[in-house]
């Protein structure tokens, strides 16, 4: 089976611990033999013998050489059997350790379409409750299983050195264990695999519901968050009670099969008994090990639902590792020596996102150290257009080129060291403001992240926080406003500086002021930079040494502020809308 394949490739640097521990396992369980032994030799030699009491007498250092063997087995049974649990423990913690780092690098290393078709709660659930259900299968399932089948073997390999007959009785529901155990398999496999899919929905959602917490209320939807949740809830409690339902289905099949080997033991054991072929002394040690074959015929019901839920998890788990971006460095990649000048092409640029065209044939330039706007109404490919020059995603026909090289032949990492980033929907993390300015160079200096603030109009506010820069912000930047957040989120992409800074209306949530400073920073940087700026304000746009207009995926309009204004086309009607209401009066 792929699974075990998979846990044994990742049980790598602690096979020989993980074999230690299934050999103790295995060395623990025949350990259980050795009292029953003993008490068949006291009973047949000192208890239950026509000599007993002459043998007591004569031979009282024997009974005392059983009784220390009884004892000392025991003890070193237990002995192995701590350092049998702490081995499997440390084997599979090692074990789950290492997929979690490999599972979370591979999450990082994917591309942007495996999140836009991945939800958070349920990758969540794989780097959390997945693998625990996996650390659990290594660490007790497979253990119990080993532990089962050797105390098993060992037993009935006992009771046919004793009495073949009384074996052979106790063996023939073998069988009939294992006709229930395929059927258990068979119908609890799909129930599981249903069960982990209600879970992720149902982490999926408390996920949504917990980071949209200001939407839900700004809306007074908790009534609805709650029902919601609870549906979700339901749905994953009914399924898991159809999974517990199933194994109590087959439970009482299971003890059934296990008590029969108490009446087997009775009346078989009790003829050989009667018949002289059983001394009693082996009807005791037979008696004392009928748990031996009982408990593992009790247990397996419950390793074989266990693993079903396992395997069940494992899969989801292997879907991600596996996963491989699609995106990745060529063999032919140029690297980069020093930083880009920020020479941009896109050359007959199309682009579709799950089956629709997105940008059709885009063709512009753009040289190093110019500023551009892209403006276009609300789905007409301006965002997708920025995210092809740091290949987030790759371009379906023409190409992007960066000082005259396809981004495509470029090395990921030194590509996207080169461009600075700044958003709308602002991602701030749990941490200092210092930190999230300095999130590309945690070595960057103080002095270096202040002036990265000034220029992005965030100092003065920085300062007035109780403690200024190393004031600790909320999850996503909670409690600081939107213009706040976007300030930040703009002096931390100023902070590497970059060849080619994107801004994605960067500005939209601050004041005219505000931006008048933003935008005087921007024209006086110390650094050498090409602009891109998609914005909707004019205010924001006027400036640029090319202004370029999408609609539909396709560029419309493209020129200065003074030429589009000359066209009278979608530029100008916008500028007349913001400036002079709806008055349609040439400028």
């Amino acid at each position: 089976m792929f699974q075990i394949q998979w846990i044994w490739h990742n049980l790598k640097g602690y096979r020989a611990v993980y074999i230690t521990a299934l050999t103790l396992s295995i060395v623990c369980n025949i350990l259980y033999l050795t009292t029953p032994y003993f008490s068949s030799q006291i009973v047949d030699v000192y208890i239950n013998n026509e000599h007993a009491a002459e043998n007591l007498a004569n031979d009282r250092r024997g009974l005392i050489m059983l009784l220390i063997g009884m004892v000392g087995f025991t003890l070193l049974r237990t002995v192995l059997q701590y350092a049998c649990n702490m081995t499997y423990e440390y084997s599979s913690q090692g074990m789950i350790y290492k997929i979690r780092n490999h599972l979370y690098k591979s999450v990082q290393e994917q591309d942007m379409d495996f999140y836009d078709k991945h939800r958070t709660g349920d990758l969540m659930n794989r780097l959390t409750g997945d693998l625990d259900m996996v650390r659990h299968t290594v660490s007790w399932v497979f253990k119990g299983a080993v532990e089962s089948f050797s105390l098993f073997t060992a037993s009935m390999v006992y009771f046919f050195s004793i009495n073949f007959k009384m074996a052979l009785l106790l063996l023939s529901v073998t069988p009939f264990i294992f006709i229930v155990t395929i059927m258990l398999r068979r119908v609890t496999r799909p129930v599981y695999v249903d069960l982990r899919e209600r879970l992720a929905k149902m982490n999926t959602d408390a996920q949504e519901n917990i980071s949209g917490n200001r939407v839900v209320k700004a809306f007074a939807r908790e009534d609805y968050e709650i029902q919601k949740f609870g549906e979700s809830n339901k749905n994953y409690s009914s399924q898991n009670k159809k999974a517990s339902l199933l194994w109590l289905k087959f439970s009482p099949l299971m003890d059934t099969l296990a008590n029969l080997l108490s009446v087997i033991m009775l009346l078989g054991g009790g003829i050989f008994l009667i018949k002289g072929s059983l001394t009693m002394g082996e009807y005791v040690a037979i008696s004392g090990l009928i748990w031996a074959i009982s408990n593992p015929v009790r247990n397996l019901g419950v390793y074989v639902n266990d693993w079903q839920r396992a395997m069940a998890s494992a899969m989801k788990i292997i879907e991600v590792y596996y996963s491989k971006p699609r995106i990745v460095d060529r063999d032919d990649a140029v690297d980069i020596d020093d930083r880009l000048h920020g020479d941009i092409e896109f050359k007959n640029v199309s682009f579709s996102y799950e089956g629709k065209r997105v940008l059709n044939n885009v063709s512009f330039t753009i040289k190093a150290g110019e500023t551009v706007a892209i403006m276009g109404e609300t789905g007409s490919g301006k965002t997708t257009l920025i995210n092809l020059i740091p290949r987030f995603y790759d371009v379906e026909e023409g190409a992007v080129l960066v000082d005259g090289v396809d981004v495509r032949k470029r090395h990921l990492k030194q590509l996207r060291e080169n461009i600075g980033m700044a958003t709308q929907d602002v991602l701030l993390y749990s941490d200092t403001i210092d930190g999230n300015i300095a999130y590309g160079d945690p070595e960057m200096p103080e002095d270096t992240v202040k002036k990265c603030a000034q220029l992005a109009a965030a100092d003065e506010f920085i300062e007035k926080m109780p403690d200024g820069y190393n004031t600790l912000i909320g999850e996503r930047g909670v409690g600081l406003s939107g213009g706040q957040k976007q300030r930040i989120s703009l002096a931390r992409a100023l902070a590497i500086k970059p060849s080619v800074l994107i801004l994605d209306d960067t500005t939209s949530a601050v004041d005219m002021e505000t931006e008048t400073h933003i935008q005087n920073s921007l024209k006086n940087l110390d650094f050498e930079c090409t602009k891109i700026i998609i914005a909707q304000r004019i205010s924001s746009t006027k400036d640029a040494d090319k202004i370029i207009i999408l609609d539909n995926g396709g560029i419309r309009e493209m020129g200065t502020h003074d030429e589009l204004l000359a066209k009278k086309g979608y530029y100008y009607e916008v500028f007349m809308l913001q400036n002079e209401g709806f008055e349609r009066e040439a400028v």
